[in-house]
């Protein structure tokens, strides 16, 4: 059984909407715009790119990163690897960054029922609440901003459920303010 993985730059309000950019969103790019850099920061996203054996997004995340990630050198371990994009309206893949499409939570739970290293999810807010709500997900690996952007999407799914404990397995605090935190899934 491999490990699902939800990666994601969050705002210590919540938000997890557009950290990189999307016209779309009033606060887009708020990663690189409201925090200095500190490359330290970024260390677990290296490591991510080189512990993870396959890519799963939404499809709104993957119509965003399929025309810029392939030209990215610092995304060379994630173009190299599969891609999976879960639609249900996607008709086709990208051919400038080629995914299966899957079709449903099912799917997922074939894929993560295979063997292999684990998947990561990035972006995709509305599928990691899918996948959450599914009980899916395995670990979470946050870098928290230190900033409130108030409205946006949020990382965590608000629907009704019980509690769901969480385990902090890394955590550090860099000299921007960013906060790293890795929590696995208690079950």
């Amino acid at each position: 059984m491999r490990d699902l993985i939800i990666s994601a730059f969050v705002s210590a309000d919540g938000v997890a909407e557009a950290p990189g950019g999307d016209a779309s969103y009033r606060n887009s790019g708020w990663t690189f715009n409201s925090v200095e850099f500190d490359p330290a920061a970024y260390e677990l996203k290296g490591r991510e790119q080189g512990e993870s054996t396959a890519v799963l997004l939404g499809r709104k995340s993957y119509e965003l990163f399929a025309p810029v990630w392939p030209s990215m050198k610092e995304f060379a371990g994630y173009n190299a690897m599969p891609r999976y994009v879960v639609s249900t309206t996607l008709e086709k893949d990208d051919d400038r960054w080629p995914a299966t499409i899957l079709r449903s939570l099912d799917d997922v739970a074939a894929l993560k029922a295979t063997e292999g290293g684990p998947i990561i999810v990035h972006g995709s807010t509305a599928l990691g609440h899918a996948l959450a709500d599914a009980g899916l997900v395995d670990r979470y690996h946050l870098l928290v901003f230190p900033v409130l952007l108030g409205e946006g999407e949020r990382l965590f799914s608000s629907s009704e459920h019980g509690i769901e404990k969480l385990a902090v397995v890394e955590g550090e605090t860099y000299g921007n303010g960013v906060q790293k935190v890795v929590y696995e899934v208690v079950r």
